[in-house]
């Protein structure tokens, strides 16, 4: 396999064949052009890799960025090319401040501000017209709420006391993220119908945070189900 050509080998070529005036020339024209020094480090790609920003295509779900001053969340991403043209990176993004949404387009040459945010444990206290109230985890005396559609569906399913991570981003809460697994009380369930709970089939129970789940047949009231509170769906019974 042919080595890399380096500054140095291609002055020794040619430094016979070329006056010395031409050998500084080509030297200009390398270093311009080859994003490597001599060691064979990108220093180009370093430098234009500042920290904390991100590339078009590396706008991805999940991340959080800052877009006209305010923290969004990235919940889908689409890389590709139109044509003959450069790609572009289609996203759909959610306001974490008011919860709106929005599509934005990268361009190659644009930059995206990873936003800098802290991951704080807090407890759930109670939810009431539209506000959820939490507290630090070691300081009951600390509260703060968060409105509904910064909480998201996953809401329904948190009951007083449960530990969720909370995000904050210029010393505000912006995020909650509620455990994925959460295991609750089944309080009213309609009656099984007979012959239903052997030919399988679904029902609507009530749960003790007064959420509805679609659960199979054999699930009656007192039993304690498990629920994956990304999708809001059941899991299995406890």
């Amino acid at each position: 396999m042919a080595s890399r050509l380096t500054l140095p080998r291609l002055l020794l070529a040619r430094k016979n064949a070329f006056p010395l005036w031409c050998m500084v020339r080509i030297g200009q024209i390398f270093r311009s052009v080859m994003p490597f020094s001599t060691d064979g480090v990108d220093n180009r790609a370093i430098s234009n890799r500042m920290p904390g920003m991100l590339s078009y295509n590396e706008v991805l779900p999940k991340r959080i960025i800052i877009l006209d001053g305010e923290p969004y969340e990235v919940l889908s991403a689409w890389v590709f090319r139109k044509q003959q043209r450069k790609p572009v990176n289609q996203t759909k993004l959610r306001n974490l401040k008011t919860g709106s949404m929005a599509e934005h387009t990268f361009h190659v040459s644009d930059k995206a501000e990873e936003a800098e945010v802290e991951t704080r444990t807090a407890k759930f206290i109670y939810s009431r017209n539209g506000e959820w109230f939490f507290h630090e985890e070691n300081n009951p005396s600390k509260r703060f709420s968060l409105p509904d559609a910064t909480v998201g569906d996953a809401g329904k399913f948190l009951t007083p006391n449960t530990e969720v991570d909370m995000l904050w981003f210029d010393d505000e809460p912006i995020q909650v993220h509620v455990p994925v697994k959460m295991d609750l009380k089944v309080t009213d369930a309609p009656p099984n119908t007979r012959g239903n709970t052997a030919q399988g089939g679904d029902k609507v129970v009530t749960l003790e945070t007064g959420a509805t789940l679609t659960v199979p047949m054999f699930i009656k009231e007192g039993d304690v189900v498990r629920i994956n509170t990304e999708t809001g769906e059941y899991v299995e019974r406890v």
